[in-house]
């Protein structure tokens, strides 16, 4: 009788799932068993913004329904993967069934940041995390009247817009001038202040909670900020990072740094054991360096791999370009490459300067290299483009976005970029046409028919 591989996937995200269905497609009579610690099929976890905007309700998030897994025989087990033995290659779950494999990927992602302070544990804080969180934010913000968010990135920002949207009196804290200023320059971080102002959030700059406060009853009362005044409030939403779940590997031989490192095959140092997601710590060939990449399209590609190596097809994982796409307050904003290149990336940064006006550019001068960045402003339209050895390394785009996909190519592909240069203090609309022509030439080279207009 034949012995069939037994794929054991914990995780039951993108990673997970896509790994299970690339396994399937390549291993028709292997046995795949997907353990999950919540209580429902796959869910998208990006569909819980436009959850608590009420633009979808939440049951349109999940991604795969029941009928799925039985199609692709994937067996899906609730349960809460307590420990692992690569020895004897099984894991234990918390109800006390062990579960054997041949194959082990760890997709068990990751999970919201606490705040670091007293009060974290309060009923009225509230994360845009998991689908049940969701369910209870929207529960609490009926009867919430003034909230507060903290954090500094993407999720935070959809929190305040979501929480507004609720109805709420909504304060953003940020700790220091500029929002978002990972990813904004100010002139940017002036256009996406302006739109949240329209929708109704409060931006307090420089001001940074040191406690959540409650009252008798355990409810949010307020937040005591760094000067000791107490700013009132019955919501705190929290959005400070996310943190890898490593529990499972804990006690075991698997190496981690942030995260689980894994090889260009996704295999971590224990034998038949691999990872992928936002649990994975994969070599990023952009930075040279192993990072934890915690965008969507990335878990999904890193899922794709882990799955195709898991069936023996030994296939290197080739980190795509960082691309990320999101709505935040009416503005459509796409982030490709490098936008803002560190120092240990490319060189010390000797002046860096930005400009607002119709058609300007910027130089930064770089030692060992030059980067120049072209920013265009016309409305809500924005263009800013970094370029480095006659290569444009990143961009970043908000409003009109007919050139995001060709920009991608380009950046992904490492097109010179040297027919550009003499129009980067252009109109434009003429480098805008530039941009597409070079797109186009290069789908020309490639024998391709070009897809921008």
């Amino acid at each position: 009788m034949t012995q069939h591989t037994h794929y054991l996937i914990i995780g039951n995200g993108a990673a997970g799932v896509t790994a299970a269905e690339t396994i399937r497609a390549d291993d028709g009579d292997g046995r795949i068993t997907i353990v999950t610690a919540e209580p429902y099929p796959m869910y998208s976890r990006p569909g819980l913004a436009y959850v608590i905007l009420q633009e979808i309700p939440p049951e349109q998030v999940i991604a795969r329904q029941p009928a799925w897994y039985a199609r692709q025989r994937i067996d899906l087990v609730y349960g809460r993967a307590l420990s692992l033995n690569v020895q004897q290659q099984n894991v234990e779950l918390a109800d006390g069934r062990v579960l054997p494999y041949d194959r082990l990927l760890i997709a068990t992602g990751a999970r919201a940041v606490p705040p670091p302070y007293p009060g974290a544990d309060l009923e009225g804080v509230v994360y845009l995390d998991t689908l049940d969180g969701t369910k209870q934010l929207l529960k609490q913000a009926r009867r919430a009247r003034r909230a507060v968010v903290i954090g500094g990135g993407i999720t935070a920002l959809e929190l305040a817009e979501g929480l507004a949207h609720q109805g709420l009196e909504t304060h953003y804290f940020l700790r220091r001038d500029r929002l978002w200023s990972q990813v904004f320059n100010e002139a940017e971080a002036d256009l996406l202040a302006a739109k949240m102002g329209h929708h109704g959030v409060t931006l307090h700059y420089h001001t940074e909670a040191t406690a959540i406060l409650g009252d008798r009853r355990g409810r949010v009362r307020g937040v005591r900020l760094h000067n000791d005044a107490e700013f009132r409030c019955d919501m705190v939403g929290v959005a400070i990072g996310v943190k890898p779940q490593l529990d499972l590997v804990q006690n075991t031989p698997i190496q981690t740094d942030r995260a689980i490192l894994v090889d260009e095959n996704m295999r971590s140092s224990a034998p038949n054991v691999f990872a992928a997601g936002d649990c994975a710590q994969v070599y990023d060939r952009w930075s040279g360096k192993h990072l934890v990449d915690v965008l969507w399209p990335s878990a999904v590609a890193e899922g794709r791999a882990a799955g195709l190596n898991m069936v023996g097809k030994q296939t290197p994982y080739r980190k795509g370009i960082p691309f990320n796409v999101c709505l935040l307050f009416g503005l459509h904003i796409t982030i490709i490459g490098q936008i803002n290149p560190r120092p240990d990336e490319v060189g010390r940064v000797a002046v860096v300067q930005q400009h607002l006006s119709r058609g300007s550019s910027e130089l930064w001068f770089t030692f060992p290299r030059t980067y120049q960045s072209a920013w265009s402003a016309a409305g809500p339209n924005t263009l800013r483009l970094v370029i480095a050895d006659n290569r444009i390394v990143g961009a970043l785009i908000i409003g009109e976005q007919s050139l995001a996909d060709v920009l991608r190519d380009l950046i992904e592909r490492e097109v010179n970029a040297t027919p550009l240069l003499p129009y980067l203090q252009a109109d434009p609309d003429i480098l805008r046409q530039k941009i597409l022509t070079l797109g186009q030439r290069q789908e020309g080279v490639r024998g391709l028919s070009p897809r921008w207009t």
